[in-house]
């Protein structure tokens, strides 16, 4: 199974067998998963041999040794070029005898058998598929190309048969080359992470392991250099990790114990010790393989229009190839010759392989290209759906903002010190484990104040004797309870309030000593990703469960003009559905689990931060593995490139045969141009889907005869 015209072919054939619940095609790795009976799978083997396939059992070898060995014996480089080669020798001389030898009896037999030759060393795989799909009635390439070189030989139109057949096969060749580019785009994903790594012994020696030997939990070290092998967790060291391959950052991101590593990834400067939390099979590296696999075996709305115009194309061509052959001569009074040479000609410039290969190859090239920017797009169709984007709904917590609290103001109260109030207040928040207290302690640096008598206050805040003072550090709602609240102090808060802080207070018994503001932070991707959207024409809407003056402080902030505030995941749902009414076509950007019914229901679900979440690439049609918000605007300019050149495909590929239609019935066309033309389409359409895959993509840092070396992800 070798090109999408084989793989539509075999679809037709086992489609309506009754008890088929589905097919799951991969070309990358010439593979077919079939969902159904017993007796239907049965059914489905023997219709495809009928078709002139070999089917095999997949094996869990040969299973784990696909995605690397994606190349068959078909495509084999140097059995190929040398046979092919060849037929265009024994072809060469089979014209030159045409041209030069005396027209004799033994010179035209000896022209007839070199031909033969030439077309047995070029069309053998060719006659072989083409006899069989005439004897079940299909018409594809192969039958085509069958019946127009058998003509030509038998109307002594030899020399040309046996040119038309060796140029073909050797563009077929070259065209399968050139496909394998887009079906292997996503494969040097394969071999990113490393065969095997080095594992700490129980008596503590450091071994070098095949990777899928290491169990979980194992400790692993990995080097100034080398590629991580495993997903795992930080215990010991700090480096700076290259990302790219996995999320698509440009940027190295700094680890220390307790940070995660992603298997493929490259560690920088320093050495790491990690503890393995995910076999190599399981890594986030081998489920985007996996995902984008998947992707690549669903059709997209075009191919899938493409598809059923060919279905009708060929055998309407067919027709009509035979029409050129018998009417011009019985109403125009032709010759039968040049009427049956037109009509083979006809049937070599009809062969439908560049219109229906022209939308498998964008598709593959489209999501490939945004597998290396870091977006998992799971389908093309929505690859192809993403262009009719209007309107995007946006989680807040941790979508637009950073979804961890981080200190963003203090300001002393009264005559208090700077310096002394915030040694205070670090004291009590470190002993506290709320995140609003956390984030203080974090945000004031220096020493904390040594404390006692500490207590959680439920709902309120803490408490505890700090330098022989007893202080609190709290929420407004316990200050006034204490009677320790004024206008000039409720202004403060409310100013701070409006902004989306969170303010929590200091205070003794004099006093406030005071005020701490807390606030979930605007990522510093989201206003340009706003802005993105908006040029695009799509609207932004921020859905989010927080409170209303939050949520209008960061629409604010980040240049969205519709937000809606303290909405359960209910509400989300209607506020899809109201939008889809209101704009058209709607997607919800949310993280996968608490969204998830959003997520459903939009027409498109972007997950955020899809490294190492599990829920959130299950839930999405579209994850995007480094949490950038910017990478919506992207994968919809990237649909919207695709849907394009689709379009320029199927328009350029019918466009260069109704032209030879026309110099091939009223023109003076030759088998020669129209092969040349038939192939020429097919690989103009291919060269034209990858420039999909010529877009500058992340730099990775990958180890090179002892350097590193910068080269494309």
């Amino acid at each position: 199974m070798d090109c999408a015209v084989e793989e539509s072919e075999i679809r037709r054939m086992v489609e309506p067998i009754s008890g088929i619940r589905g097919l799951h095609f991969r070309l990358p790795q010439r593979t077919l998963r079939i969902d159904g009976t017993e007796d239907a799978v049965t059914a489905a083997l023997t219709a495809i041999r009928k078709a002139g396939f070999a089917p095999e059992a997949m094996t869990a070898s040969t299973a784990a040794g696909s995605a690397a060995d994606d190349h068959t014996h078909d495509h084999a480089p140097g059995a190929g070029y040398a046979r092919y080669a060849a037929a265009l020798v024994f072809a060469t001389v089979a014209e030159g005898i045409s041209y030069f030898a005396p027209e004799t009896m033994v010179w035209k037999v000896a022209g007839m058998v070199v031909a033969a030759v030439a077309i047995w060393l070029a069309g053998l795989e060719t006659y072989t598929k083409g006899l069989t799909a005439l004897r079940h009635g299909k018409l594809n390439i192969n039958a085509l190309m069958s019946v127009a070189v058998t003509g030509a030989f038998i109307i002594g139109q030899w020399p040309e048969a046996a040119m038309v057949m060796a140029l073909y096969a050797i563009a077929e060749l070259i065209e399968a080359r050139a496909v394998d580019r887009a079906r292997n785009a996503i494969k040097g994903l394969v071999d990113l992470a490393p065969d095997d790594a080095e594992i700490l012994q129980p008596d503590g020696s450091w071994n070098r392991i095949k990777a899928t030997e290491v169990a979980l939990n194992a400790i692993a070290r990995v080097k100034p250099g080398e590629r991580v092998a495993f997903d795992g967790v930080v215990t010991k060291g700090n480096s700076s990790i290259n990302q790219a391959p996995v999320t698509g950052e440009s940027i190295p991101v700094d680890k220390e114990p307790g940070s995660q590593v992603f298997a493929g990834t490259i560690n920088e400067n320093g050495e790491l010790e990690f503890r393995v939390t995910a076999a190599s099979s399981n890594s986030t590296l081998a489920r985007i393989i996996h995902a984008v696999e998947e992707a690549q075996g669903t059709r997209a709305p075009t191919q899938r229009f493409v598809d059923r115009f060919a279905a009708v194309y060929t055998p309407a061509v067919f027709v009509m190839a035979l029409a050129v052959a018998v009417l011009p001569p019985l109403l125009l009074d032709w010759p039968w010759l040049t009427a049956i040479y037109k009509a083979l000609v006809l049937l070599v410039i009809a062969c439908p392989c560049a219109l229906v290969i022209s939308t498998p190859v964008t598709v593959v090239s489209g999501l490939a290209a945004a597998a290396r920017r870091g977006i998992l797009i799971k389908g093309g169709t929505y690859l192809e759906d993403a262009r009719l984007l209007k309107a995007v709904a946006l989680d807040k917590t941790g979508t637009l903002t950073e979804g961890k609290p981080k200190l963003v103001a203090f300001k002393a109260w009264g005559a208090t010190d700077e310096g002394q109030a915030q040694r205070w207040a670090k004291g009590l928040a470190a002993r506290s484990d709320h995140p609003v207290s956390r984030s203080i302690a974090a945000g004031i640096e220096g020493a904390a104040a040594d404390v006692d008598r500490f207590k959680a206050l439920l709902g309120r805040g803490v408490e505890g004797t700090v330098d022989g003072k007893a202080m609190v550090l709290a929420n407004h709602r316990l200050i006034r309870e204490r009677n320790q609240s004024d206008e000039q102090l409720d202004a403060e808060l409310l100013t701070h309030e409006a902004q989306g802080r969170t303010v929590t207070l200091l205070a003794d018994d004099t006093g406030v000593l005071g005020l701490f503001a807390v606030a979930d932070t605007i990522k510093a991707s989201s206003v340009a990703a706003v802005a993105q959207l908006k040029q695009l024409g799509v609207t932004p809407v921020m859905l989010t469960g927080d409170n209303t003056a939050t949520a209008h402080a960061v629409a604010r902030e980040s240049g969205i003009d519709d937000a809606r505030g303290g909405l359960l995941p209910e509400d989300k749902l209607s506020a899809i559905k109201a939008m889809r009414e209101r704009y058209g076509p709607t997607a919800m950007t949310g993280d996968g689990i608490n969204d998830a019914p959003a997520l459903a229901q939009a027409d498109i679900g972007f997950a955020m931060g899809g490294a190492g979440t599990d829920t959130a690439m299950e839930a999405a049609d579209v994850v995007i593995m480094n949490d950038n918000l910017g990478r919506i605007a992207e994968t919809i300019q990237l649909s919207r490139r695709t849907h394009a050149i689709l379009w320029q495909n199927i328009s350029l590929a019918l466009a260069i045969k109704a032209v030879f239609f026309v110099l091939a019935v009223f023109g003076s066309a030759t088998m020669w141009m129209a092969v040349f033309a038939d192939m020429g389409a097919s690989l103009l359409v291919v060269g034209n889907g990858l420039r999909l895959l010529r877009r500058a993509q992340p730099a990775a840092v990958e180890q090179t005869t002892g350097r590193l070396a910068t080269h494309e992800a």
